[in-house]
């Protein structure tokens, strides 16, 4: 019993996974984020070339 949770107390395969997920979520946010500012700007970029081809009259 004792050799088992000693396995168990080294046993970092779970805490590795954890690791990953916890990066993975991390640079998502970052994708989120930039692509949410990006988007935004390229928006305004085509609006201000679409009122410059259509000046109001």
């Amino acid at each position: 019993m004792k050799s088992l949770i000693v396995r168990f107390i080294k046993n970092e395969s779970g805490a590795t996974a954890i690791e990953y997920g916890l990066i993975a979520s991390l640079i998502a946010v970052a994708i989120i984020g930039t692509a949410g500012a990006l988007g935004t700007n390229i928006s305004n970029t085509f609006q201000d070339v679409s009122d410059a081809l259509n000046p109001a009259e």
